[in-house]
């Protein structure tokens, strides 16, 4: 049974999260950040692929390694790893109505930017439905699943840990709000796996998990509607 009954506040990922994995949007924005490397320290594609991956696993982001060891301005590759297509994301009612229906305030925490997420919940026609989003600059550039900005998080909406729920597609992810308090949501997608994701940042499959999971679903919008009816939260 999913009993959300205690919860006040509802934090939700942004990508391969809120939309299906399988539309192979993020695909997009993970060429553009080996394009960006590619021409900003003019390496060859290979090269420029594994130091892309190797920061993404020592630092967080992709973007935390080049602004380290790069001293690459945030705003610029944001830009420009966002110039992406986003037609293969369709307005979703279903998952409108679900968010529609919980009770309580609703935000999305992105190690992206704002207007990612805003274009992003604008092409799902969802966007209207929540209070706030925490973007990575909010977060002072420091990246899930670093702890710190959790708590910045919670602070600055003034949220109780012990009432809020989060969605994560990244089962690493949810370790710091598990640790805080707070209820944690696998997402969970049968999509194919880009071949060099290093296996700790890979979006989750059913069957993960850990400890640190409450819940997992392979279905968000389905999961949201059974909390509410089951426990008729709306």
């Amino acid at each position: 049974m999913i009993d959300l009954r205690h919860i006040d506040a509802w934090v939700f990922d942004l990508d391969n999260t809120l939309y299906d994995a399988e539309c192979q949007l993020f695909a997009q924005i993970d060429e553009r950040m080996t394009a960006f490397i590619q021409d900003r320290l003019e390496l060859p594609h290979m090269q420029a692929r594994k130091l892309q991956k190797d920061y993404y696993v020592q630092y967080g982001t992709t973007m935390s390694g080049l602004m380290r060891e790069h001293d690459v301005e945030p705003q610029q590759f944001l830009d420009y790893v966002h110039d992406i297509d986003l037609t293969v994301i369709k307005p979703n009612p279903s998952l409108a109505a679900a968010l529609a229906g919980l009770p309580g305030e609703k935000y999305i925490y992105t190690n992206g930017s704002t207007r990612h997420a805003e274009n992003v919940a604008g092409a799902l026609e969802i966007l209207h439905l929540f209070d706030d989003v925490y973007d990575i600059k909010a977060a002072q550039y420091r990246p899930k699943p670093d702890r710190a900005p959790y708590e910045t998080f919670l602070r600055q909406f003034d949220l109780k840990p012990g009432s809020a729920v989060m969605f994560e597609d990244i089962a690493q992810n949810l370790e710091p709000p598990h640790a805080l308090g707070m209820t944690t949501v696998l997402v969970c997608s049968d999509a194919a796996w880009l071949a060099d994701e290093p296996e700790e940042k890979r979006p989750a499959r059913t069957g993960d998990g850990g400890d640190h999971i409450h819940f997992q679903t392979n279905d968000l919008t389905a999961f949201l509607k059974a909390a509410t009816t089951s426990q008729n939260l709306a």
